[in-house]
This record gives C-alpha cells, sequence and structure tokens, in this order.
C-alpha cells in the first residue's frame, strides 16, 4: 500500500485508500491506514494492541485537526465514527467546526473534569465509564447545534452529570452484576437527565435485573425501551403518557401491565421475549387493533422457551470472536462432564484447573476476557456434581487463579 503526503492537504480532499504519515501528537507521529470501505477509527492506548488502530498516550494531546484532510468517497467527513480511550478533551472542540457523526469516549480520568460541549455539533456521543472513579460533568450541545443529539452512558452512572438542552434521545446501560439472583440494581439520581423524553435502558438478559422503580423520576417519557433482565414491571403502569414502548431480549415479562394501560401507545414492539407473555401479548395487540388501530409499527416475534435463554446467553463468551468462543464451549463442555463425575473436591480442582490452564497459551486473552474465564469457572462451580457439599465461590476462585497466566 502507497505512502502518501497528508501535510498541507485541504479539507476533504484525501479520499483515497492508502497509508498516511500524520501529526497526530507531533510531526509525522503515526500512520494513518486507509483501507476500502472502512468508515471508522479507533484510538487508544498501547495496551489495547491490535484492537486499537492509532496507539496514544491516555495523557498525550490530540491534534483532531489532522483528520480534516480526510473524506469519505462520498465527501463527507472522515472518519464518521470515532472511538478514543483518553484524556483528551479537544475533539469536543473540533466538533464545533467538523460534525462527528458518532463518537466512543472512555474517559481516562485521574481527576474530575468538567466539560462544555454546548457548542458542539455531535450527533451521536457514547460514554463508557470503567476506569478510574473520578466524576464527568458535561455541557450537552445546545439543541440549535445539534437537534438531534443522542447521548449513550455505560457503566459506573453515579460518577456522571449534565447540564443545558436534553439530548433528543438518552441511552443508559449501568454495570450491573452477571449474577441475575442477586438483588436489584437500583439507577442513581442523575439530575437533569430525569427531563428526557426518549429513554433506552439496556442490560444483559440473564444479569442482575435492574428495577424498574427508577422511571418514577421520568415523569417526561414519549419513548421507552427495555433491552434485557429487567423486574418491577408493573411499575410501568405509571407511564400512562408513552406513545412508544420496544421491549427486546427480555425473559421475564410476567409482571407485565396489559397493553391497554397505555392510551396513547401507537408503535409497540415485543421481540426475543418469553413466550408465555409474549403469546399473551400477540392477542392484546390485536385486540387493540379492533377498538383503534395502531398508527404505528406493532409487533410481537421470537418468542423463546426458557431453555433459550440459557443456551444463548448462559455463558460469558457471546461477544468473543467466532474462533476463540468455540473452542471457549469446547472447554467448558469438557469441564461440564468432568464436574458431573466430581466425586470429591479433588476432582472438582482437577477440572477446574485442566478448562483454566487450557487458555494459557492463546492471545487476545485480556483484561475482559479474564473477567469472562473468571464467570465461566463460577458457573461451573455451580453446576450439578456428586461431591455432597457445595463449591464455594471463593474456592474456585483461587483454582482458577492458582492455575492461570493470564
Amino acid at each position: 500500500m502507497p505512502i502518501h503526503k497528508q501535510v498541507g492537504s485541504p479539507a476533504g480532499s484525501i479520499r483515497e485508500d492508502g497509508r498516511y504519515p500524520i501529526d497526530l501528537t507531533g510531526p509525522h507521529s503515526h500512520t494513518l491506514v486507509l483501507k476500502p470501505g472502512v468508515g471508522s477509527l479507533s484510538i487508544g492506548p498501547s495496551q489495547a494492541g491490535n484492537k486499537t488502530d492509532l496507539h496514544v498516550d491516555p495523557y498525550t494531546p490530540i491534534n483532531w485537526n489532522v483528520f480534516d484532510s480526510f473524506a469519505t468517497p462520498a465527501g463527507s467527513p472522515w472518519p464518521r465514527v470515532l472511538y478514543y480511550a483518553g484524556s483528551d478533551t479537544s475533539f469536543f472542540d473540533w466538533a464545533i467546526e467538523r460534525p462527528i457523526e458518532e463518537m466512543t469516549w472512555v474517559p481516562i480520568l485521574p481527576k474530575d473534569i468538567v466539560v462544555d460541549a454546548s457548542q458542539s455539533n455531535l450527533h451521536g456521543l457514547h460514554i463508557e465509564l470503567d476506569q478510574f472513579e473520578s466524576r464527568l460533568h458535561l455541557k450537552l450541545p445546545k439543541r440549535q447545534v445539534s437537534e438531534y443529539f443522542r447521548l449513550s452512558v455505560a457503566g459506573d452512572l453515579s460518577r456522571f452529570s449534565v447540564a443545558g438542552d436534553m439530548p433528543y434521545s438518552l441511552t443508559l446501560k449501568p454495570r450491573t452484576s452477571r449474577r441475575k439472583n442477586h438483588e436489584p440494581f437500583l439507577l442513581p439520581d442523575l439530575g437533569a437527565l430525569h427531563q428526557v423524553t426518549n429513554l433506552t435502558l439496556r442490560n444483559e438478559p440473564l444479569a442482575q435485573p435492574i428495577s424498574l422503580a427508577c422511571l418514577e423520576r421520568f415523569q417526561n417519557l414519549t419513548s421507552l425501551s427495555l433491552w434485557g433482565n429487567f423486574c418491577d414491571l408493573e411499575l410501568l403502569a405509571h407511564q400512562a403518557q408513552l406513545t412508544n414502548l420496544e421491549l427486546r431480549f427480555m425473559p421475564d415479562l410476567g409482571d407485565l401491565p396489559p397493553l391497554n394501560v397505555w392510551p396513547l401507545l401507537d408503535r409497540f414492539i415485543a421481540y426475543n421475549v418469553e413466550e408465555i407473555t409474549g403469546k399473551r401479548l400477540k392477542q392484546q395487540m390485536k385486540a387493540r387493533a379492533k377498538t383503534r388501530p395502531w398508527t404505528g409499527y406493532a409487533s410481537v416475534s421470537q418468542l423463546r422457551k426458557p431453555e433459550w435463554w440459557t443456551t444463548e446467553f448462559g455463558r460469558p463468551f457471546s461477544s468473543w470472536p467466532k474462533r476463540l468462543a468455540k473452542l471457549a464451549n469446547e472447554a467448558y463442555d469438557v469441564a461440564q462432564a468432568a464436574l458431573a463425575q466430581a466425586r470429591s473436591l479433588a476432582d472438582a480442582e482437577a477440572a477446574i484447573t485442566a478448562f483454566t490452564v487450557r487458555f494459557n497459551p492463546l492471545k487476545g486473552i485480556e483484561t475482559t476476557e479474564r473477567e469472562d474465564l473468571g464467570e465461566a469457572v463460577w458457573q461451573l462451580s455451580q453446576s450439578d456434581h456428586q461431591i455432597g457439599q457445595p463449591i464455594t465461590e471463593e474456592m474456585a476462585q483461587s483454582w482458577f487463579d492458582a492455575a492461570r497466566d493470564y
């Protein structure tokens, strides 16, 4: 792939694939590789390895204007989608002059910070609060600057607060436990964000349930989308002003109110939901159509039996690359079979140790994968065996830690 010069190129003039020296953190500090059909770019610490396109120390300032020269073949600003893990917040200033279509930011913040994005033209901003304990206060884009601004926040939501105009839509994905038997998760006080009209709450299908008691703070909702495991669904009846309700990947809808509690509802989706309530929803949807036809899209589909959830989401390898996931599931099957025959704690330790060491020589086992494997070990310790006493979480964790090199 040829190397092209980028110095002094007019805005939007570079649209060809190739390798371009760029002054990202200093003169010719990085080489940008443009590949056919790729509209995204990731920037982050070197620890991320080949998962990140350009490696930058989290505390090094970035010259975002180097991307002004680049455009898609159709002429829109390139990259269209950006991922950045670090502390440099000047991309908000850059977005005053150059709109950002989608930005995912993992703030690496050693201290509390206030960021002014009030003049930034951002279409979609996704913030992942997974590092440090520092707080982030964001002044949101003004509506006249970014009318349909979408905000998404994941992780420790208690560290986040906002001021300014409300986003067109808000998505929240709090950090919940992987154990569905844990006490329901209560959303923290989100201050001004309770004024939004369009809310999405996301959770994993078999994770610790999120309590919908939080919705009483959201008095202006007209659109609500729920993904994953929730409890206190009967409280949805208090949201009588909803015009849109979406339910996806929900394994338990037993306490869901009937559709007629939402007199203004004109759009309804239930997709990949538990079978029993799903059948009831189909009947209610048809009955409602006879008295007041649906003006928007209405559908109940992909009804699932209880065992489907365990098969699809019970193991923690669903986000792994296919090759690694296949290997992990095979190792899990072997360990589960060995544990089913275990008659002593020594047998159990041998099964879990064999599972753990299977991943020692593999590349790509980073923090996330290590946590997934730790969760798999806990699941294995809870599976059927013939030992006559429980395998405690601490015991299984100690076997896992003793055997792993990752």
